[in-house]
């Protein structure tokens, strides 16, 4: 495999941030992961952290060097950090579930397989268009199929926040996968939280994205979404990829798998509470304690063999 990635998550306008993002690759596959935690007193981005966390546990282990059945490993790994977030919830007896949405995708043999729960977005671009985009969990994407409701007045609406699918939900999540969509050289995969999609159109993203370096491009858009969104704006993430499956062209920002060995996984995961961009004004000795706590609720649905 060859590609150019970049991730990144932004606080926006929050007070802290609950957004979380993760991509793994072993030399056959690709995982990419951009979860928003929903909950006060950090316990969103501590349901965020256990959904990303879950999935790139389970690749780490499963894609040596490839995934037996895509679908079923996004399925897998998404119901078992639902159960997760509910099994930390007991534990702590907290009164409301921490919740997250949650959008994973994985390419292998040159096809690209994704599933999702809630708003957070995948768009596939290919040649400055966008040809597939995962449909928002969300009552307001419901009221626009009905005809009730246009894209101008859903950008606006109160409710355009409420989604009726997700992660650490007390009913079972509604988790919808792709078909499979084979992928040529120079399609872009964009996973982002509803802090980037809300403020900058998806057309806005896919003329921004053709034919441009993704370093250099994608932090651009997430500094116009964090100027659009202003004081009080949104976390914002991104994990976007460009597919360049042809080891002729040679570039320095691409990643080549070709010399991994069968049983190597790489993976770029922030740990909860490390990452200097997330403010936090929880302790050394907290964030030690919620690292153990969310790590004993994922093990016990990914236990080590």
């Amino acid at each position: 495999m060859r590609f150019t990635i970049y991730q990144e998550s932004r606080q926006g306008g929050r007070a802290n941030n609950e957004d979380r993002t993760t991509y793994c690759y072993s030399r056959d596959a690709l995982l990419m992961v951009v979860a928003d935690g929903m909950g006060g007193h950090h316990y969103g981005e501590i349901a965020a952290q256990i959904a990303i966390q879950t999935l790139a546990d389970v690749f780490q282990r499963e894609a040596r060097p490839l995934l037996a059945d895509p679908f079923r490993f996004l399925q897998k790994g998404m119901t078992n950090a639902h159960h997760a977030i509910l099994d930390y919830t007991a534990r702590h007896r907290l009164k409301d579930t921490p919740r997250t949405t949650c959008v994973a995708c994985v390419i292998q043999d040159n096809i690209a397989y994704w599933a999702h729960a809630g708003d957070s977005r995948l768009y596939l671009m290919r040649g400055g268009r966008t040809i597939a985009q995962t449909k928002d969990h969300s009552r307001i994407r419901l009221m626009i199929e009905e005809g009730m409701i246009s894209e101008a007045q859903a950008a606006i609406h109160p409710d355009r926040n409420k989604i009726y699918s997700c992660l650490g939900s007390p009913t079972p999540p509604e988790i919808e996968f792709s078909r499979k969509m084979p992928l040529e050289h120079g399609d872009i995969l964009l996973l982002c939280t509803d802090g980037l999609w809300g403020v900058l159109p998806g057309d806005t993203m896919t003329a921004a994205l053709k034919g441009a370096n993704l370093l250099q491009a994608v932090p651009t858009l997430l500094t116009q979404a964090e100027k659009r969104g202003g004081a009080h704006g949104d976390n914002l993430s991104v994990v976007a990829v460009r597919w360049e499956q042809s080891y002729v062209e040679e570039a320095s920002s691409s990643v080549s798998t070709q010399t991994m060995t069968q049983d190597e996984v790489t993976t770029r995961l922030e740990e909860f509470g490390r990452n200097p961009s997330y403010k936090s004004d929880l302790s050394e000795d907290e964030i030690e304690k919620a690292i153990d706590e969310i790590r004993a609720a994922i093990d016990k649905y990914n236990p080590k063999k």
